[in-house]
């Protein structure tokens, strides 16, 4: 069992109370889906926003448009709970869950590298782009292999994980930019140039997960040849 099969359960049982609530008052699966996309779109927005109006240097945009991506990452975990407590799974459901949820992320790492190129990122967001491929590539990969009757959720670079490493990275960022500032560089005396600075926090997460979710699409890629032998 991966550590996300592992955190489910716990995450499940907090959560229980709010999905038993959403499902007396009638909201759909579907409904929750679409506010995910909707928040989603809105942390896009203030990425957008940060790159035109704020100055190279201002990391609260970041910050609050990280704080947006969990929060939608919250519904990503709400729909699928109150399709399966309310007994309203339904397989035009689980496609259009799966449609929203890829509209969804495209948006975030559009955002994310549009601040980041207005802001002379230039290598920060070829590293964005990368994640987004792998993103959408370790989803395609898995919906390709239940399509042949393959069960395939290995990896350790899945969805929820993704979401919670660019989220958390980017509220940190801009805390630690009102401690030490904006512009801090870490410099090692060995080292001819700088080797981080406070937008690192930020970024190096993301270079991670655009390393990790590629490996995790063609390590899902292999797990179906080895099936299908």
């Amino acid at each position: 069992m991966n550590l996300q099969e592992r955190v489910k359960p716990p995450v499940y049982k907090l959560l229980m109370p709010l999905v038993r609530l959403l499902i007396r008052l009638g909201v759909t699966p579907n409904v929750i889906t679409t506010i995910g996309l909707i928040i989603n779109v809105l942390a896009a927005v203030v990425f957008v926003f940060g790159a035109e109006r704020a100055n190279r240097g201002e990391f609260a945009f970041i910050g609050w448009a990280s704080a947006l991506i969990l929060f939608a990452g919250l519904f990503d975990i709400l729909d699928g709970q109150v399709a399966r407590e309310g007994k309203m799974k339904t397989t035009f459901g689980a496609i259009y869950d799966s449609v929203l949820d890829r509209y969804s992320e495209l948006v975030m790492f559009l955002g994310i590298c549009y601040y980041l190129v207005a802001h002379g990122y230039f290598l920060s967001s070829l590293f964005a782009f990368i994640a987004m491929i792998g993103s959408v590539m370790v989803s395609y990969t898995r919906a390709r292999a239940e399509g042949a009757g393959i069960q395939c959720n290995t990896g350790l670079m899945q969805r929820p994980a993704r979401i919670i490493i660019i989220g958390v990275s980017g509220i940190i960022c801009a805390i630690a930019a009102e401690i030490i500032g904006s512009d801090y560089k870490l410099i090692l005396p060995f080292f001819p140039r700088r080797i981080a600075e406070t937008i690192s926090i930020f970024v190096i997460p993301i270079a991670v997960v655009a390393v990790l979710s590629n490996i995790t699409a063609i390590g899902r890629l292999r797990h179906c040849r080895k099936q299908l032998l």
